[in-house]
């Protein structure tokens, strides 16, 4: 956008310039520029589209594309679900730190990272969804691909979620935008499922009416080459819309959203890696609500692997369980600005409490009632509330911490990235190894790949992966939230802090360009 904005701001102030006093009180109004127009927070949130639309399609659909599409054993996918989520995590605080010692452009220090990494993301998705001709090196394939993607991902991710501090300094400013964030990410979520589960449709390889008692037999001759050539082509065209959409969203956030300078505060040097990480674990409020969000997002994460599965086979419902996905992604988008408006009028830990809690009596009606599909639409409604919380509230509370670091450690600065990269890191190891784990423990219970019907044992672990375990995760996790420290007023606090420096250290560059003018 307009790069040379600043200079020509500063030069016609120059030329404008008197008194040096007068030029002080001009300078004090500085701080309403942060402002965010709503066309500034709409750019700002399209950019956070391209993860949560790949992501959402990655994790509904992945898990069952390679096991009943590109019919891998429950092993061999259990092994690149894993690997690809631990290697994903692994990335994160490591383009966290590079991206802490970035130097600033002329397009800012994160818009770099999220340009170049684009074109590559969105090829290698692309070939995710791609079933290649020959048998051997299928896992391989696979594996090379999804490791690929999720480190292109990451070097636009991390970036993004970094950019919150540097759209505005207004902390009402940063959580404005991060609503809107948070609406069009949960709108991805529900573009993401749309897409893959309308494209792909219902189960194709399969009769559509009810599954016939298990046999492995029956069930492989049901199995049709030219559905399962179908289906493939489904899933290509799904991920080629996407790959249009993914490049969209990243144009839109370049040309809309003017990443802005830090102001008024010295540069501290660049740590080392391992300095890095001390930094960001030795500050007891970001440990405490990492961990806790770590086990309800691990909840949330097995609900989202296994749902798929969990409805087609434990459930019954294989025609329609893209639709049932789709109504709890829609269910949660509408009621972002409901809980925006909850966390703004009762505080943030209030709303992780009733947000969190609200999903559990759902998992547990679900897998104890007899399938019946209109109340599994009606608890698909109600799971997508907590869904809408899941997304919201640890986005929206991450910069409360970084804003806590900054009062306590004000010679520290350009570190944000790393609080950012090394939440999504445990998040995302923690997701692979239960993804890992709940595939292999399909295997275990005799899971058979591009079969029609599963024994009974399948059935009943897909009932424990989804409610039993996310129940007790979610349980953990409020618990350990319980002990997080920043309530409203040391939020509110930490702010006032803040601003004082902005303040302070906005008069003194005035001072100074005051003092050249003069000169």
């Amino acid at each position: 956008m307009a790069r040379g904005e600043g200079a020509e701001q500063y030069a016609a102030r120059l030329l404008s310039v008197k008194p040096i006093n007068i030029e002080i009180k001009t300078e004090k109004r500085t701080p309403q520029r942060s402002r965010l127009s709503v066309p500034s927070k709409l750019c700002y949130a399209i950019g956070g589209a391209p993860y949560q639309i790949t992501g959402s399609a990655l994790g509904f659909f992945l898990q069952i594309y390679l096991l009943d599409v590109a019919q891998l054993d429950p092993f061999y996918a259990s092994v690149i679900l894993f690997v690809g989520r631990a290697w994903d995590a692994v990335t994160d605080p490591t383009v966290g730190f590079l991206v802490s010692r970035s130097r600033w452009t002329g397009i800012g220090r994160m818009m770099p990272w999220i340009l170049l990494s684009t074109p590559f993301a969105v090829l290698t998705y692309f070939l995710i969804w791609y079933v290649p001709p020959f048998e051997e090196g299928k896992v391989i394939w696979y594996l090379i691909f999804y490791c690929l993607f999720q480190s292109m991902q990451t070097c636009f991710h991390v970036p993004y979620s970094a950019l919150t501090m540097f759209i505005s300094t207004e902390q009402k400013e940063r959580d404005s935008a991060t609503a809107y964030r948070m609406m069009v990410e949960v709108l991805g979520s529900v573009l993401g499922t749309a897409i893959q589960g309308q494209i792909v449709g219902g189960d194709k390889l399969c009769p559509a009416e009810p599954d016939a008692p298990y046999s492995r037999n029956s069930s492989r001759i049901n199995t049709s080459r030219v559905s399962l050539d179908e289906t493939k082509q489904a899933y290509l065209i799904a991920s080629g819309v996407i790959c249009i959409i993914y490049i969209l969203c990243a144009a839109i956030l370049f040309l809309g959203v003017k990443e802005k300078k830090e102001t008024g505060r010295k540069k501290s040097e660049p740590l080392t890696f391992r300095q890095g990480l001390w930094v960001v674990m030795s500050h007891g409020p970001y440990i405490k609500l990492v961990i806790g969000f770590l086990f309800t997002s691990l909840a949330f994460m097995l609900l989202e692997g296994n749902f798929a599965l969990f409805i087609t086979y434990a459930l019954g419902h294989r025609n329609d369980y893209q639709n049932i996905l789709l109504v709890i992604m829609v269910s949660g988008t509408l009621t972002i600005p409901w809980w925006q408006w909850f966390l703004t009028r009762f505080g943030k830990k209030t709303a992780v409490y009733v947000g969190m809690t609200w999903a559990i009596p759902f998992m547990i009606l679900i897998i104890c009632i007899e399938s019946n599909l209109i109340i599994s639409y009606l608890v698909s409604v109600a799971a997508g509330v907590s869904v809408a919380a899941a997304f919201l509230l640890p986005w929206s509370m991450l910069p409360d911490v970084v804003d806590d670091f900054k009062a306590k450690n004000p010679d520290i600065h350009g570190h944000e990235a790393l609080f950012y990269s090394f939440y999504v890191f445990f998040i995302k190891f923690a997701s692979g190894v239960s993804l890992g784990i709940s595939t292999l423990s399909l295997k275990f219970a005799g899971y058979v790949t591009g079969s029609c019907s599963q024994p009974e044992a399948v059935s009943s672990t897909l009932k424990v992966l989804v409610s039993p375990v996310p129940v007790v995760l979610i349980t953990v996790g409020l618990l350990i939230l319980r002990t997080y420290p920043i309530d409203e007023d040391r939020r509110q606090g930490n702010q006032k802090l803040l601003q004082g420096m902005l303040d302070s250290g906005a008069d003194s560059e005035s001072e100074t360009s005051a003092l050249g003018s003069s000169v």
